[in-house]
């Protein structure tokens, strides 16, 4: 399963910003990478208040539901115990946290050993094995296996991020923003953010993020370990990892080998840590108790109606076909050679992906029974606020100000989407250029009056993209500007200024050669060279891709502004709103919508009821040969071929479990009562699609690598005993 990064989603098919921040892709991952685009509204996170501080929770909740992406200094616990007769202590959720990491990315991973070996999807890694291929040597197609640290490889721009420390700043915050509202509210938010960032963020291996709980109505600043030297340490084939290709994505049963293996360095050595899961010897066995840690990225089961017609009515309609266009774009450049395939085959993966879980999305929308119950929960909630006059007089308006914000969100949705999104200009290059002039004009200003993305907190990540070693493909470059220029026209209008002023008397095609082949941007010490040397390195290039940068930050910054003041600052204050009335009513121990920030998920290893059929829970090796066709995407690699007579055919390979996932758990441990590694998240099933807007506990399923499967593949196919023997306990080679 390939997960597609949702900054590139946003330049790529025009993710709009009134779709929630959100993982598109498998069950697991989509990949956030920090230095593209304008950053998301600040994620949602965890406050913890003691317990004679809540009111009781709404009388619906079922004690035996494994619904909730819950916060791990407010899990839980007495819930689960009594339920499932295991009740994790703090300092078990403790070691969980320490042992778990974050993929910058926007994957999620585990420390599985004492020597910073960290266990994830291969989806997630697709991006760094794909950067260190070449026509010559292709790891996605031919696997990864370093036999000796000396052979591990540096992906040239992965973080990996390890939660150290929350702390709550919702007093501070709404000290400085309480009675403003729009702009200035924004304003105010947004440089008492940057200044906690940055009084946290004491060194570059530091990284701090002010993120929202329950939509404004909390606020928690996330303090993490930075980790920038990140190896590649093994990676299957990708016909293992992707057995079954887009036919079987969201689907089970599966057979696939989903899984990688990672290894922090610190200070230039292998990391030594005392925090780190431990390997089961059995796995995962039915009916078993299991819990996922991991950091979803995204749900939207607390927004407004509003919100919610806007994505179901325009947002993704729009997105979808967008990805469509684009699909066949990339199908047409994969067909023209092979190396032409081998370098756009991460992004149709991606795309490919994004539509399956997309049209899951927008199916869950148009279910009037969803839909219907949505509406009705909005109505009871208004209902209680109308009828208590003091709650009324605070909170009545709250709705109808994030409906306006919607209808203004309609009206500006397109410019938006092409000149500060980018979809007008989807290329890696102009990526960079776009951040190498507004480096040069952002990093000059006071902290807290920046560009979030160029604030100091944000500055380490900001660096490693612009100064990557990652390869860029000239004739991929053309392809995507190409597109999104005839895009640009035709969405914006040939007469619009902006369209005029970049492609003046060219065509499409003609301007993005010109572009590209006039560029020196594809060398990294070129872009360091501009990065050091601030505004007038910047002002002085005559690069053409820095030219176009140039020549259309002012309007894009223009519509930035617009949508910052008119949609995010009015539907963030009244967010805040809306999330006090619930607490009011109901409480904080209902779990808050998803935010890329840690949670820990608990569920059963079950299957599930489909037309009348059960569905079992696991399936084996010997599943996976009787699906082998020889042609993709059912072509098992020739070393699964050579390996059948070894290999213990009856040994699970996945499985699946309730626990309540999304997009951005690609990567997560699944793990016993013992914090023991028994599986490995990849995906979820086909009805997990509509988890963005409700969790359905009969068929909503976690598909996931079982640890058994994972041995075995690894010590009788790909001969990695070392790597088993430093899972099982021993040291690294």
């Amino acid at each position: 399963m390939r997960s597609f990064s949702l900054r590139e989603l946003a330049t790529v098919s025009g993710a709009l910003v009134a779709l929630p921040l959100a993982a598109v892709s498998c069950a697991g991952g989509s990949q956030l990478v920090e230095p593209k685009g304008p950053p998301p509204p600040p994620g949602e996170s965890a406050v913890s208040l003691k317990a004679e501080e809540l009111p009781a929770a709404p009388a619906t909740v079922d004690p035996q539901s494994t619904e909730g992406m819950w916060l791990l200094n407010d899990f839980p616990s007495e819930r689960v115990g009594k339920a499932f007769g295991f009740a994790p202590s703090q300092e078990w959720l403790d070691e969980v946290r320490l042992a778990s990491v974050r993929l910058a990315g926007g994957c999620s991973g585990s420390i599985v050993s004492p020597n910073g070996l960290v266990m994830t999807n291969h989806h997630c890694v697709h991006h760094c094995v794909e950067q260190l291929s070449s026509s010559k040597q292709d790891y996605v197609a031919d696997g990864f296996h370093a036999k000796a640290q000396s052979e591990e490889k540096t992906c040239p721009n992965m973080e990996l991020n390890q939660l150290i420390e929350i702390t709550d700043v919702t007093s501070r915050l709404a000290s400085v923003t309480d009675g403003l509202s729009g702009e200035s509210f924004g304003k105010a938010q947004k440089a008492e953010i940057g200044k906690i960032e940055k009084e946290c963020a004491e060194s570059a291996d530091v990284r701090c993020d002010v993120v929202s709980l329950y939509h404004g109505g909390r606020y928690h600043l996330y303090k993490y370990r930075r980790f920038q030297d990140v190896r590649l340490v093994f990676a299957p084939e990708l016909s293992a990892a992707y057995f079954g290709g887009d036919p079987d994505n969201f689907n089970f049963p599966r057979y696939v080998l989903d899984a990688a293996f990672l290894r922090i360095y610190d200070g230039g050595r292998p990391l030594e840590t005392k925090h780190h899961f431990t390997w089961s010897e059995n796995g995962a066995t039915e009916d078993e108790l299991v819990f996922v840690s991991g950091h979803p990225g995204s749900t939207s089961r607390s927004l407004t109606v509003a919100e919610l017609e806007l994505i179901r009515d325009v947002m993704l309609p729009a997105r979808l076909l967008r990805l469509a266009e684009i699909r066949g774009l990339l199908t047409e450049f994969k067909s023209r050679g092979p190396e032409q395939a081998r370098i756009s085959k991460g992004t149709l993966f991606g795309v490919e992906n994004a539509v399956k879980a997309l049209q899951g999305r927008r199916a869950a929308l148009v279910d009037r029974e969803l839909f219907g119950a949505k509406v009705r929960a909005e109505e009871e909630l208004r209902a209680k606020v109308a009828a208590d006059p003091a709650l009324r007089e605070k909170y009545e308006g709250a709705w109808q100000a994030i409906a306006k914000a919607q209808e203004r969100m309609r009206a500006i949705r397109v410019p938006y989407q092409q000149l500060e999104q980018g979809a007008g200009f989807w290329s890696d290059l102009f990526t960079h250029a776009r951040q190498l002039v507004r480096a040069a004009e952002e990093l000059p200003k006071p902290n807290e009056e920046r560009l979030r993305e160029y604030t100091e907190a944000r500055r380490p990540a900001l660096e490693q993209g612009i100064f990557s070693t990652a390869p860029i493909y000239a004739d991929f470059e053309i392809l995507k500007l190409t597109h999104s220029f005839t895009k640009l026209r035709e969405e914006l209008g040939a007469d619009h200024p902006v369209v005029r002023k970049v492609l003046g008397r060219k065509s499409p095609k003609e301007l993005a050669e010109s572009l590209v082949k006039g560029t020196k941007l594809f060398d990294p010490k070129v872009r360091r060279s501009l990065y050091e040397g601030g505004k007038r390195a910047i002002d002085a290039s005559q690069d053409p891709m820095i030219q176009l940068a140039k020549a259309v930050d002012e309007e894009a910054r223009t519509i930035r502004r617009t949508y910052e003041d008119e949609v995010e600052a009015v539907v963030r204050k009244n967010g805040e709103l809306i999330a006090r009335a619930k607490f009011e009513l109901y409480g904080t121990s209902i779990y808050p919508d998803a935010t890329f920030t840690l949670r820990l998920s608990f569920g059963l290893v079950k299957g599930w009821e489909e037309n009348g059929k059960k569905v079992l829970p696991f399936t084996n090796f010997a599943g996976a040969f009787e699906r082998d066709t020889g042609s993709d995407p059912y072509a098992l690699p020739k070393s699964w071929l050579s390996s059948k007579s070894k290999l213990n055919l009856s040994a699970p390979l996945n499985f699946v479990t309730t626990n309540d996932i999304i997009g951005g758990n690609s990567g997560s441990p699944v793990i016993n009562r013992n914090r023991e590694i028994v599986g490995l998240i990849f995906d979820g099933n086909i009805h997990s699609l509509g988890g963005d807007y409700a969790f359905d506990q009969l068929k909503n399923r976690a598909v996931a690598v079982h640890s058994t499967g994972i041995v075995e593949a690894l010590t009788k196919v790909y001969g990695a005993d070392h790597l088993v023997e430093e899972l099982r306990g021993g040291k690294a080679q």
